[in-house]
């Protein structure tokens, strides 16, 4: 077991830090909406799975289906990460609108909310699965099934640690996320929506009588988060070339993990978050095998809420300074 976990150690961290960029990208949206409405918005998970279909359509639409390289290459791919951070945005400001505006008007309880969230995201999964799958796509008959991005970039090593590869997409991801994350930081440290944000997420009465408009605030809110799903939508697609109408369902549960890993409504416990639990899943799946790699999860969020329920960090959203 020692040799394995010597032998593994590199290629397993590479990768871990990899899917570790993407589970803190999606977390952000968690933390976001946590952070100013104290609301867990479970539908979160579709909004990134939306992402990773609008990601796709760009090649799909365009016929693209052998490697690109150079200025193309490039405009493909900022493509794709716009696609897929609009196409997650509108749907998470839909969410907002169709089914947590109408509740937060009549007063409901959070619980009402949370089963709201939990039926939006079944009707997302299942109107992917029956119609727009298989009339965006052109594929009747692969609704329910994984669908794969023909490869639009060659895979090649930029370096190599100790020996072992590390490829372009790897550090591509991992590059890209962690430049979206400063840029929300400074985006709600530095400007007039954050300071909205970080008012409403403080005492939303007060930001009231101080002229916040808070609809338009809780809404800026779902769409930055939305968009940040929408670009580790995009960034997984790239790396890992599939996606299915089902696949946020775990990444979203893992998404969650790391925000409550890191502290929920902590932006930089997002970024934390999201690197330990990817890094933990694959050194777990050294020791214990991969198919124990989703109950390490699981195990880490249980561990979490019971010793250590305000997270590594602990700061929430409502606490950050400018």
């Amino acid at each position: 077991m020692f040799n394995d976990f010597v032998s593994q150690f590199w290629p397993q961290t590479i990768d871990g830090l990899a899917f570790g960029s993407i589970y803190a990208l999606i977390a952000l949206g968690y933390t976001m909406v946590y952070g100013v409405l104290r609301l867990i918005n479970f539908a979160h998970s579709e909004v990134f799975m939306i992402g990773t279909f609008g990601a796709m359509v760009v090649p799909f639409v365009f016929g693209i289906n052998t490697p690109l390289t150079g200025i193309a290459l490039v405009g493909l791919i900022l493509a794709m990460i716009a696609a897929g951070a609009l196409a997650s945005a509108g749907t998470a400001v839909a969410l907002e609108r169709v089914a947590y505006r109408p509740l937060r008007k009549r007063g409901a309880s959070r619980l009402a909310a949370l089963i709201s969230a939990i039926g939006a995201s079944i009707f997302l999964q299942e109107l992917f699965a029956l119609l727009i799958i298989p009339t965006v796509f052109d594929r009747p008959e692969r609704g329910r099934i994984q669908m794969g991005l023909p490869r639009i970039a060659e895979r090649t090593e930029l370096f190599s640690i100790f020996g072992h590869p590390v490829m372009t997409h790897q550090v591509f991801v991992v590059v890209a996320a962690i430049g979206m994350m400063i840029m929300l930081e400074r985006l709600v440290n530095r400007t007039k929506i954050g300071r909205g944000i970080r008012a409403t997420a403080q005492n939303p009465e007060a930001a009231v009588l101080m002229g916040v408009d808070i609809n338009r605030i809780v809404q800026m809110t779902f769409l930055i988060g939305g968009a940040m799903a929408g670009v580790a939508g995009a960034l997984y697609l790239l790396a890992y070339e599939n996606t299915n109408y089902y696949i946020g369902f775990l990444f979203g549960i893992k998404a969650f993990t790391a925000a409550v890993l890191g502290g929920i409504g902590n932006l930089r416990g997002a970024l934390v978050g999201g690197i330990a639990l990817g890094l933990a899943e694959n050194y777990g799946a050294i020791i214990f095998g991969s198919d124990w790699k989703h109950v390490i999860s699981f195990t880490v969020l249980v561990l979490v809420l019971m010793f250590r329920p305000t997270g590594l960090l602990g700061e929430s959203l409502q606490q950050a300074r400018a």
